[in-house]
């Protein structure tokens, strides 16, 4: 399975999911985080206040602050290739890049049925 990290910008905690009203998109990416681990998704969170370390360590995040900055980030890397930067991905572009059925996907499969086999069947 591909191995996901996202390299965030500083936050106060380690999720940045804290305080009396903390930012949607980081309470939906938290979500979508826990529940693509639940699936077994090989993800990992680097936050700049808490683990600059990783940011050091890896050649292609340097390459990025150094160009974009702080103001660039998110980062989002899959298997050590940039796929996205500047916000959070959304759960169906982690899944994806995970290599995890999408929930659209998911939902769009017909139904044995065949109820809706056409559109003068009246059922759809």
């Amino acid at each position: 399975m591909p191995s996901i990290h996202v390299y965030e910008p500083a936050l106060c905690c380690n999720t940045g999911v804290c305080g009396p009203d903390p930012a949607q998109e980081l309470v939906t990416f938290t979500a979508d985080l826990s529940y693509l681990k639940s699936r077994g998704a090989d993800m990992v969170r680097h936050n700049l206040a808490s683990d600059t370390r990783a940011f050091a360590d890896s050649a292609a995040v340097r390459s990025f602050l150094q160009v974009a900055g702080s103001e660039g980030l998110p980062l989002v890397l899959v298997d050590g290739v940039t796929v996205l930067t500047g916000r959070y991905p959304t759960r169906d572009e982690l899944l994806r890049w995970a290599g995890l059925e999408t929930s659209r996907a998911a939902e769009s499969t017909p139904a044995s049925s065949g109820c809706c086999g056409s559109a003068s069947s009246g059922c759809c």
